[in-house]
Order: structure tokens, then C-alpha cells, then sequence
């Protein structure tokens, strides 16, 4: 077993270092131990064994002084049980939604102790008298959260930013992270995630867009789909895309759950008050989960449930022996699997159908990663989790060699991190804006701006087709060029009687988005023929 780092390995030259117990590597977790001054930090404790966690010299006493959990998946908690067994008296810390959601790690144990302390969010709380905590939610997961530490020594105040596992974009249970409430915390050191490398990815609708026409055109085959997924996170997500996304509105489906997942969605509800806004709306005024009542409904599976009777959706915890619940059915499978580099690899033998695979991703791409990085401008970045040739892709990209001490660590391999005095701060990226004129005739609007943002590269994706769109953000007035796909894509609403209630003929309806508080159907896009109880009909000079 590699050494473990003992309070003689560090010296006041460099007060600041890394340890990594893991460093989420493909098919292990995430484990880092912070040397700040005289306090050692855990964040996350993704690791099986805790042995290497213990003081070699003395097992009964604690090498660390504090852990701090970013979110509740296993590969960033699942050795937090074992290690408050043998140290109960080290803190635990996570946000409140997070502390909720740990027992989901251990559904075999009958009984949990309480394990962590909940600590709020966007609040300084003060570790010691000279270091503070403050949690800011990062996306991917309800509960997930940055966690951001402060260390103060006698020349100066220390910052450290780890991300955990974060997303920029709003999913359907976790709003993204914010760069405007980080861009103010300014850190020394930012840790993080590069779980998917340099590549890009599609808009997040986009994604589940792509998703939901391919379920449906499945099903429209005569086909059944089977859903191997991890028992919380990804497959809440799905649950309530089908739930609440316009093309299943009202469909004749039935969606079963198996046991796990069904347990992590009573687990999801307890936590309701902590989903978003749109997503509480909706459980007000229908089931978020079990409805045998409002189509599409959803169910628990039983040993009894006629899954072999119609064409029906069927969502599985991806450990599980999951092939026996299609043994005796006279249906048409179809297995639908995410795109991860994270997740292990089926081989066609080995499942009872054709595969389809999915993009939901719930990490950022290389695109949010920079961004993230260019907006805090750290002196050292530190890559975590993910594929170790795809961390490393990220560690040659030359814009941030040129602005930062980039380092990819190893296991159980010390990292140091001195932090200079007199760092310059890379300068922001520049904020290339245009100036131009507008005119305004009987019926159109012309923009005028000067030829020279033809010069810009993206000037040609924005061009492509001579089409934009504009809408409203605040007082300010944002253009998008609509790509050939997205014309192509395009529905023309249908013109329906004024006399109809629905989604088409209602004032709420913005954007093909509801745009109603009080729906249901709040902030998701609805189809014109869609309806719910709270129905507003168009102003008369709106009818045509």
C-alpha cells in the first residue's frame, strides 16, 4: 500500500499541497487530501478501501481534520460510511440535498447513521478561525455543489475553488452552474473535472430533444425500450423528461421502474423543496413520479406488472441482473444506452436486443470547462475525473498552457502548489462587441453593423442561412442565427379554433415554451394542441 503523507511532510515554504488518494481515473474515484497551513481537508472520499486514509503510525488517530463531500454519487462518497465507523468524530460536510441523498450509496445496509452536516449554500462558515467553507451549486445532480476554501496565513488569504462534478447548463432537476456567483471568489488553485476531455457537445435541449424523438420513433415501431441506468441521477432525469417533454404529453404509455430506482425517487421527493422551480410547480399539480392516473403513467415494477402486454418503456439499474425482467415476454427490446466514457461497456452478446445509444450529458464539455477556467483565471489548475488520455487532451490544449500551472496527478503522488506574490493574473478574455445603427420602417426593423465582424470565425455559422432569431434577455435585445438543421427541424403551428382550449390558442404560450407560473407545464415546451387546468385564452387582438 503506497504511504500515506504524514504531518512531517510539510513545510512552510509550501504550506499549500495536494495528495490524491484518487483522481477519478476510468473505473475508480475521486479522493483528494488539502494541506492548508496546519488543516488537512478531505474532499470527497470516492474510495473503496479506506486503509490508506488511515495515519500509518496510529490507525486510531484521524489523518484528517474535516471532509468536505461535493455530491452524492458513489464515486465522489462511497467511503464515507466505512470511514465515520472508525472516526465518527471527523466532520462530515455536504449541502442539505446532498446529506439526504447518501443513504441511496448504501441500500443494502439496513441501518445509516447520520453522516454528514448539512451546510447552507452561498454562505462563508468558518471551518477554523482561519478557514472558511462556502458551497455554491454546480449543475449535474441535485445537492452538487463547488466548494469553495479560504485559508489565511500571516502574508495573505489563500483560495481554493473544486468543482466536484459540474454542469454550466440547466438539466431538469439541477440548475446549472453559476459563473457569475464564482467569477467574484477569484481562486489561487481550481480543481477540476474534465470527465469529457475536448470534446463538444449539442445544446442540453438539443440532447433531450434527440433523445425523446428516438424513444418515440421507437415505440411507434412496435417496439418495447429497456433503460440500463445508474439508480439516481440519470435516471430521475429521464423519469421526468418523459413525464413533462411535449411528445409524451398525454400518451397512451406505460413506464415501469425497477426497485433501486424506484427507491431513489422516494428518496428525490424528500428533497423537492431543493429541485427547481418548474419542477415543484409541476409536482403541484400532478404526480413526479407514480401516476397511474394522468398519461403517460409511470409505476413501480412488481413481479406482476404486464410489461409483455403493450409496447411499454422499462427503466433498470444498470448493475442489476436486469435480462431476466425480458425472459418471458413476447415484446420487441430495444436497449437504449447512454454515451459516457465514465460507464463501462456493453458487448452486443451480452444483451438481449438491438442497441440504441444516447447523449443526456450531465457533465460540461470542453467548451464549459474553459470557459469556467478563462472566468476564474486561476494560477494552478488541477485535472480530476475522467479518462486519463482525456485529461490529458485537456492539459495540451495551448490556451491554457499559455495562462496557467497546469498539472494532471496521479495517485498517492504528491502536488505542490506554491502561490506567488506577485502572480499577474492572465487578463480576461477581450469582449468583442460592435457598434451599428437600427432603422426602423412601416414593417421591419433593419440592424445595421460594420463589415468587419465578417472577420470573426463565427460570423459564418451565424450567417449560414441569412435567418436569425431575436428574443428578449432582460433590457437587452440577443440575435441567433438559425443553423440549416434547425429550419429543416421546424414545425409551423397549426391553425387551430379559436373556440379550442389548448397550449396553441393560450396567452402563456411564448416561444413555443409556457411561460405560466401556475402551469404545470411551466418553463417546458408544449406543443399547440397540448392543454392543462390552467388555461388563459389569447387577448382578442391576438386571435390571428
Amino acid at each position: 500500500m503506497p504511504k500515506s503523507p504524514s504531518p512531517s511532510d510539510n513545510n512552510d515554504e509550501f504550506p499549500l499541497w495536494c495528495y490524491p488518494y484518487a483522481v477519478g481515473h476510468q473505473g475508480e474515484g475521486v479522493c483528494l487530501l488539502m494541506q492548508l497551513g496546519q488543516h488537512r481537508v478531505l474532499l470527497d472520499c470516492g474510495v473503496s478501501d479506506i486503509k490508506q486514509l488511515l495515519t500509518p503510525q496510529n490507525e486510531e488517530f484521524p489523518l484528517i481534520d474535516f471532509i468536505l463531500c461535493s455530491h452524492a454519487h458513489p464515486d465522489h462518497a462511497r467511503g464515507l460510511l466505512s470511514f465515520h465507523r472508525v472516526f465518527p468524530e471527523v466532520p462530515i460536510y455536504a449541502s442539505e440535498a446532498t446529506v439526504q441523498l447518501l443513504p441511496l450509496n448504501w441500500l443494502e445496509e439496513t441501518e445509516i447513521p447520520h453522516l454528514a452536516q448539512a451546510l447552507p449554500l452561498r454562505s462563508p462558515i468558518a471551518l477554523a478561525d482561519n478557514l472558511t467553507v462556502e458551497l455554491y451549486p454546480a449543475g449535474h445532480l441535485p445537492g452538487a455543489c463547488a466548494i469553495a476554501l479560504t485559508y489565511t496565513d500571516s502574508r495573505r488569504s489563500h483560495r481554493l475553488l473544486y468543482t466536484g462534478d459540474f454542469f454550466l447548463s440547466n438539466s431538469r432537476l439541477a440548475e446549472g452552474l453559476s459563473l457569475e456567483e464564482l467569477r467574484q471568489f477569484s481562486p489561487d488553485i481550481l480543481i477540476i473535472e474534465g470527465s469529457y476531455g475536448t470534446a463538444r457537445h449539442p445544446h442540453r435541449r438539443q440532447q433531450e430533444n434527440q433523445l425523446m424523438t428516438r424513444v418515440s420513433e421507437t415505440l411507434a415501431a412496435g417496439n418495447s425500450i429497456v433503460l440500463p441506468v445508474f439508480h439516481f441521477g440519470l435516471a430521475q432525469e429521464i423519469l421526468v423528461l418523459l413525464r413533462s417533454h411535449h411528445q409524451f404529453t398525454g400518451r397512451d404509455l406505460d413506464i415501469w421502474v425497477d426497485p433501486a430506482l424506484a427507491e431513489a425517487c422516494e428518496a428525490y421527493l424528500d428533497i423537492l423543496p431543493h429541485l427547481p422551480v418548474s419542477v415543484q410547480n409541476f409536482a403541484q399539480h400532478q404526480p413526479l413520479f407514480w401516476d397511474e392516473r394522468v398519461r403517460p403513467r409511470m409505476h413501480p415494477l412488481t413481479a406482476t406488472a404486464p410489461i409483455h402486454e403493450a409496447p411499454s418503456i422499462l427503466l433498470v439499474e444498470e448493475n442489476s441482473h436486469w435480462q431476466q425482467y425480458l425472459k418471458d415476454t413476447h415484446q420487441r427490446w430495444v436497449i437504449f444506452l447512454p454515451e459516457s466514457p465514465l460507464l463501462p461497456k456493453f458487448s452486443p452478446q451480452e444483451l438481449p436486443g438491438p442497441i440504441e445509444t444516447y447523449l443526456l450529458a450531465q457533465h460540461s464539455d470542453c467548451l464549459g470547462t474553459t470557459q469556467l477556467i478563462h472566468n476564474l483565471r486561476p494560477q494552478h489548475v488541477i485535472f480530476v475525473h475522467g479518462p486519463q488520455n482525456y485529461l490529458a487532451d485537456l492539459t495540451s490544449l495551448e490556451e491554457l498552457q499559455n495562462r496557467y500551472h497546469l498539472h494532471l496527478p496521479q495517485a498517492h503522488k504528491k502536488v505542490e502548489l506554491p502561490i506567488g506574490e506577485k502572480f499577474i493574473q492572465p487578463a480576461a478574455p477581450p469582449e468583442t462587441s460592435y457598434e451599428g445603427e437600427v432603422a426602423e420602417a412601416d414593417k421591419i426593423i433593419t440592424i445595421q453593423l460594420p463589415s468587419s465582424i465578417v472577420n470573426d470565425p463565427r460570423w459564418h455559422n451565424f450567417s449560414d442561412t441569412g435567418l436569425v432569431k431575436a428574443r428578449w434577455q432582460g433590457e437587452e435585445l440577443v440575435l441567433r442565427g438559425l443553423s440549416q438543421k434547425e429550419i429543416l427541424n421546424q414545425t409551423s403551428d397549426e391553425k387551430l379554433p379559436r373556440e379550442i382550449a389548448c397550449c396553441g390558442n393560450c396567452r402563456h404560450r411564448q416561444g413555443e415554451h409556457c411561460r405560466n407560473p401556475a402551469s404545470p407545464l411551466y418553463g417546458f415546451q408544449v406543443t399547440p394542441q397540448g392543454y392543462c387546468p390552467v388555461f388563459e385564452p389569447l387577448p382578442e387582438n391576438k386571435a390571428d
